[in-house]
């Protein structure tokens, strides 16, 4: 069905799923973390191998969002949004500050809690596209070290304060606009936009307004065939992960693909970034953990974190997904495999 299992039926998976043990790794050793995953459905267990586990492999930081992984650097970046800085990581390296400021280039203090980027994606050149919070842009990171800005405006305005982003393989660009990174969010004076927008930023530099119903648009992800376009509502009052219809990249319809307040009411977070894996299922970071979706909404699995959860993203090989969990970044190693992969 595409509800969510009732929160008995989940709890009491939890109460007998066995927790992650520490096994040995042949790339690197890293602790594994608390956590535990929960197999609802049989399709889950092609995706994890028996002995899953998360390991941290960067922590200390303040609020972690949007990873990307950089196959021609071999690293993965990421921002931390109240620090104004995005890291880089590399296997066999600690993580250090690879852009400052990443979201706020302000002359004063930024008066809010989100200065800094957000979402993070590459381009086909594999140039680093971001999501500014402060500055309320999007921008691409040239080889010079330069910013160029790709949109900071909708017919004259100000956009909100662009959240996540993923280009299609026509080289659109798709990214959700919620106001988060203005100081007072929603109820901020310097908002020029009434709503919180889905947008389109096609290759040849036109912006399209897609959807405008959300109140709080957040995560976005294609399937495979990029048929379907989801994206997560993080309203308090009725949270969801949602599945648009394409038709020429434009959506014709939108289906509810899980409600996701059975899980806000208990749990830190709210539904968050997206990855779809090459069977289409859908990898969705939320309330204490990722969430995994069949397409057609049923609740497969759910890999528990213990935090607020706010960003996933395919790495090294493109079976390897690192989560963005509070103030770590964790990574799993999983038998699926990215949905689009071009190393």
């Amino acid at each position: 069905m595409n509800a969510l299992l009732p929160l008995c039926t989940l709890l009491a998976a939890l109460a007998v799923a066995l927790g992650i043990a520490p096994t040995a790794t042949a790339v690197e050793a890293f602790p594994a973390v608390a956590g535990r995953i929960v197999r609802l459905d049989p399709r889950f267990d092609a995706l994890l191998p028996p002995d899953a586990r998360l390991e941290e492999v960067a922590a200390g930081h303040r609020w972690l969002e949007g990873p990307v992984w950089d196959a021609r650097a071999g690293a993965l970046y990421y921002s931390d949004i109240p620090a104004n800085a995005i890291y880089r990581w590399r296997p066999g390296e600690r993580a250090a500050v690879f852009v400052s400021p990443s979201g706020y280039s302000g002359s004063t203090p930024f008066a809010g809690r989100e200065p800094g980027s957000n979402g993070l994606a590459l381009d086909a050149a594999g140039r680093l596209v971001i999501c500014e919070h402060g500055d309320r842009r999007i921008t691409r990171l040239e080889s010079d070290g330069s910013r160029r800005v790709l949109v900071d405006r909708y017919r004259g305005r100000r956009l909100n304060s662009p959240n996540d982003a993923i280009y299609s393989r026509a080289g659109d660009l798709y990214f959700t606009d919620p106001p988060f990174g203005l100081p007072m969010a929603f109820d901020d004076p310097a908002r020029e936009l009434a709503h919180s927008g889905v947008y389109r930023l096609r290759r040849d530099g036109e912006l399209e307004l897609l959807v405008d119903e959300l109140r709080a648009p957040n995560g976005i992800a294609l399937a495979p065939d990029e048929g379907t376009l989801y994206v997560t509502d993080v309203d308090e009052a009725r949270p969801a992960w949602y599945a648009y219809r394409l038709v020429d990249g434009r959506p014709r319809e939108r289906r509810l693909l899980a409600d996701a307040a059975p899980w806000t009411r208990v749990r830190r977070g709210g539904p968050d970034g997206l990855e779809t894996d090459a069977a289409g299922n859908l990898f969705a970071a939320g309330p204490e953990a990722v969430f995994v979706f069949a397409p057609d909404g049923t609740l497969l699995g759910v890999i528990d974190t213990g935090v607020p959860t706010a960003n996933v993203a395919w790495g090294e090989d493109g079976s390897t997904l690192f989560i963005a969990a509070d103030t770590r970044i964790l990574r799993l190693r999983t038998t699926t495999h990215a949905a689009r992969w071009n190393p």
